[in-house]
């Protein structure tokens, strides 16, 4: 169980304003906010990604926790960066071209906040040569595409072949209901995330295989 439980209640059950107090107290006390974040509230949102892939909570309950997390991380996250602390890695995430879908996306855009990425977020009906650019401009190590429908996924492997040709230094994540393993290797992606409560370890591991290829070049 979490470190802090009854923050870790807090933001499972959504309840915003007393994960705000809950925070502000441990703050004002003097508590490690990078022992509250890995241990109380990352976790927590863990807990509510794996409940929502095994159709245990629903859509409301992830963006209501989502907010919850949110007004905690607000408190925190000015500590966090005058202490020093770095993201894991940087990731740029959209929904493609002609596909306004985009609960999934910001569920899994959600994950990789308060996983400890840096996202940068694309929004939806992304023109594909926006993933291209982004990526450039960010230098994100990992780019996440997601598509409702079979017709937008194509526009996916455009994108990865104009990615790789640019950069072949980059992880590429794809999500949605037609995304499968076979479809990830019939693009040239890197992985997907089934779901929201997998992206984040899917990412973790994406980027562990790219430093460490880059390592031996």
């Amino acid at each position: 169980m979490a470190k802090n439980e009854e923050l870790f209640n807090a933001i499972c059950k959504g309840q915003r304003k007393l994960v705000e107090e809950i925070v502000n107290k441990a703050v004002a006390g003097g508590a490690s906010v990078v022992e509250m974040l890995n241990d109380s509230m990352i976790p927590a949102m863990r807990s509510m990604g794996d409940k929502f892939s095994r159709n245990e909570v629903y859509v409301p309950e992830m963006l209501i926790a989502a907010r919850a997390m949110a007004a905690g991380l607000k408190i925190i996250e000015p500590i966090l960066v005058s202490a020093g602390h770095k993201p894991l890695a940087k990731v740029c995430i959209g929904t493609v071209k002609g596909d306004l879908h985009d609960i999934g996306k910001n569920l899994v855009k959600m994950m990789f906040d308060v996983g400890g990425f840096t996202v940068h977020d694309l929004g939806r009906d992304v023109p594909l040569e926006n993933f291209v650019e982004e990526q450039l401009r960010t230098d994100s190590e990992i780019v996440a595409m997601s598509a409702m429908m079979t017709t937008t996924m194509l526009g996916m492997k455009k994108v990865i072949q104009m990615i790789k040709d640019k950069n072949p230094n980059v992880a590429i994540m794809l999500g949605g209901a037609p995304i499968t393993k076979d479809v990830v290797s019939l693009f040239g992606a890197d992985g997907y995330a089934e779901s929201a409560g997998n992206a984040v370890t899917e990412g973790i591991k994406m980027i562990g295989r790219l430093r460490e290829l880059q390592k031996k070049k």
